[in-house]
């Protein structure tokens, strides 16, 4: 690859495809990564410098696959995550708090660690991760995706210290409402109708592709510049539990 990589984690839909389209149009070689391999195909065909890879962040092993073919990558947007249930905290099934713990916080451990030595080579790199205002406010029903946001963000806090001195830079992008075809909907356990309401009545929730351009904006600062931490809501939204509907 003769330009400049970008890999993307979660990277087969929503904000994470938005991304890996915005990057390669900034001139990025984008390596677009997830586990359905069906998507990723069709965003490579569909986007000019995107290449599919397979991975799965809660893997050891696949993580140490996707890094045994990157020798030099500029940008690494974690982006891998998302949220199951609603449940109050004395209903929640523990299960689910370990499956959003491997993916929004330990699938960023795994893929960061993997790829620093390629992040410190070259023109130095730059570690992205798609938080939430869930990492920074609680909210009923949400405990154990804030707890994971959370621990996301204090990751992202501790290694931005530990990399001082170094050439990489770390940065947080962290939404608020963003409606996409499936956060929700999985969040929800596929309950469309459930899923809907989440959006209901909202005027202009923010899309994947606000999101895309947040990201873009933060790794396309000249190299002194670190964004630490940008936080998006929409308007309609003031905080997780205060959003104005019609």
């Amino acid at each position: 690859m003769s330009r400049r990589v970008a890999v993307v984690t979660g990277a087969s839909s929503g904000i994470g495809a938005a991304t890996a389209r915005r990057l390669a149009t900034e001139g990025y070689e984008v390596v677009a990564a997830a586990r359905r391999e069906d998507r990723l195909a069709a965003l490579a065909a569909e986007v000019s410098g995107v290449r599919a890879a397979t991975l799965d962040v809660t893997s050891p092993e696949s993580v140490a696959g996707l890094a045994a073919e990157l020798d030099d990558v500029a940008v690494l947007v974690n982006n891998a995550g998302g949220a199951i249930g609603v449940e109050p905290i004395e209903a929640a099934d523990p299960a689910d708090w370990r499956r959003m713990y491997d993916t929004n916080v330990l699938g960023v451990l795994r893929v960061t660690q993997a790829l620093l030595p390629a992040l410190e080579r070259g023109a130095g790199g730059h570690v992205v991760v798609t938080g939430s205002i869930a990492g920074h406010l609680v909210y009923e029903g949400g405990g154990g995706y804030t707890a994971a946001k959370h621990a996301a963000s204090a990751l992202v806090e501790t290694l931005r210290l530990e990399l001082n001195g170094r050439p990489v830079r770390v940065s947080e992008v962290a939404p608020g409402m963003v409606r996409t075809d499936e956060f929700s909907l999985v969040r929800m356990r596929g309950d469309r109708a459930a899923a809907d309401r989440v959006y209901a009545g909202v005027d202009n929730p923010l899309t994947a592709e606000d999101i895309a351009d947040c990201i873009v904006y933060v790794v396309t600062r000249p190299a002194h510049v670190n964004i630490d931490l940008m936080v998006v809501k929409p308007l309609a939204q003031a905080a997780p539990h205060k959003v104005a509907r019609r």
